[in-house]
């Protein structure tokens, strides 16, 4: 297909969150505009911590640039070097968060100075978190979208529960614990456990709130969304924002990371991970990862470690420190069952990793039978992607509707525990992980869906020039870049 008159000759700016959930997608979606061709230049901005992060995750032989902004996190009641939701306990999130609205300023200027020096067209692509950078586009006449990492189903869920606090009704219908979304009847009831801690404790005048009522309505002055997330799987969250907002929802995922662009610098030689795998038998092998942000309690840490034992199955988990302790200190094998690393390493059975793992080629390998997972959009996406089923253990933001569609409406999911503070049984959880891994109805029905969504993801992001076929996320990035080379916006 040729190139039109023009292409190639824009600029795309990308501003993520700091947020390595947020951060990664980002990437994810400059290298494949970048393999596009359509625009000249691509940056990414972000504060210098965090620009040192994704310098490090950019190609070798790749032509993106990076802009730093200045960020000084102590004028914020923040401690030093605190860039990223990654290094601070949860109860600094919304501060970082609300600090990151001083960032307008300097990106408002750093756009001047890209429109001064350079007559081309120019879009912007920005965070979910960042609602503020639609209107600076307004104001100077450049074509912006949303980004969002998450799926339009999760995402629904989260901006509606924000902007319409529903649950807050409950208390005038007594052991009332269900309650529907007033504008998203198509998502099931959510259940008073399916709400983070920040929203279930938000009455409309705390932080979050605040934060989130002008953020999200900020919205409406974009010229659309982007998400990664396919077409097929998550209409109703796409059409909940078409609808609302009266903008195009793009779907053009899954855009992911290759596996050594993901590091957090700790964790596991990929090698012996895969060697470890590679002894193992077919569809055996259970991987246990929570993410980038999150852990569990330690009594929650304790059962989870009885049921991987009981269970008989081999494992990989991914253990962090639990909650009360400085996630990036040393891991003690004291929150783990007394004997329980001995008895591990000995029979062979488990293999656990500090801190982080290699999780898209561990998904990939043959060996890997299913994902107990936090539901993160990303590790939803490398796990579907490889056509493996979860278990659903949510903990913050969209991960209980991304469990939820998972589980209710494509059946590829089954929930194993709620949120950070629920009580656990490691009976509970072997049965959830047998339902799943043996030759029961379920799991065979769920392992089979799991590989109609692999194949279905496959299809989205597939061209075939011999038949002129083009994948609904091919299409969807297609109708995007058009968008943006044939808006009328001067810059």
């Amino acid at each position: 297909m040729g190139e039109r008159e023009g292409e190639g000759e824009g600029e795309a700016v990308l501003f993520p969150f700091m947020a390595q959930g947020h951060i990664i997608p980002f990437i994810a979606l400059a290298i494949e505009l970048e393999k596009r061709k359509k625009y000249k230049k691509i940056t990414i901005v972000n504060t210098c911590l965090n620009i040192k992060k994704i310098r490090s995750a950019i190609p070798e032989n790749s032509s993106i640039s990076l802009a730093e902004i200045p960020f000084n996190p102590a004028h914020h009641g923040l401690p030093p070097n605190t860039e990223n939701t990654d290094n601070i306990p949860y109860n600094l999130v919304i501060r970082l968060i609300e600090a990151s609205t001083t960032l307008k300023p300097a990106f408002t200027q750093l756009l001047l100075n890209i429109i001064s020096q350079h007559k081309r067209k120019l879009i912007i692509i920005a965070d979910i978190f960042f609602g503020w950078t639609a209107s600076v586009a307004k104001e100077l006449a450049v074509f912006h979208v949303i980004f969002s990492g998450c799926a339009g189903y999760g995402l629904a869920c989260y901006y509606s529960l924000w902007l319409n606090l529903p649950h807050r009704h409950l208390h005038l219908q007594s052991n009332h614990q269900h309650f529907s979304l007033p504008d998203f009847p198509e998502a099931r009831p959510i259940h008073l456990t399916q709400l983070p801690a920040n929203i279930s404790e938000a009455d409309g005048t705390d932080a979050w709130s605040l934060f989130q009522q002008k953020n999200l309505t900020d919205w409406a002055y974009s010229d659309g969304l982007l998400f990664n997330t396919v077409q097929d799987l998550d209409s109703i969250g796409l059409a909940y924002f078409k609808r609302k907002l009266g903008l195009p929802a793009w779907p053009i995922g899954p855009l992911l990371l290759s596996a050594g662009s993901r590091g957090k610098g700790g964790g596991i030689n990929p090698k012996l991970c895969t060697e470890w795998l590679n002894s193992k038998p077919s569809k055996s092998v259970l991987f246990v990862c929570f993410g980038s942000m999150n852990t569990i309690s330690a009594p929650q840490m304790m059962q989870l470690g009885k049921a991987l034992e009981r269970s008989g199955k081999n494992f990989v988990w991914v253990v962090r420190p639990p909650i009360g302790f400085d996630i990036n200190s040393e891991f003690r094998d004291e929150w783990l069952p007394l004997g329980f690393v001995e008895r591990v390493r000995e029979s062979g059975k488990g293999f656990i990793v500090h801190d982080w793992a290699p999780q898209v080629e561990i998904l990939s390998h043959f060996a890997v039978s299913a994902f107990l997972s936090h539901c993160g959009w990303n590790s939803v996406l490398e796990s579907l992607s490889a056509g493996v089923p979860l278990l659903g253990w949510p903990m913050a933001a969209e991960q209980f509707y991304n469990c939820k569609l998972l589980e209710e409406e494509l059946g590829i999911c089954v929930e194993v525990a709620r949120g950070k503070s629920c009580e656990v049984k490691h009976e509970d959880i072997v049965a959830k992980i047998d339902l799943v891994m043996n030759e029961t109805n379920e799991g065979i029905m769920m392992r089979k869906k799991a590989g109609d969504v692999r194949d279905l993801i496959r299809d989205a992001v597939t061209v075939r020039d011999e038949d002129g076929f083009k994948g609904s996320s091919v299409r969807a990035m297609d109708d995007f870049l058009s968008a943006a080379h044939s808006s009328n916006k001067l810059h």
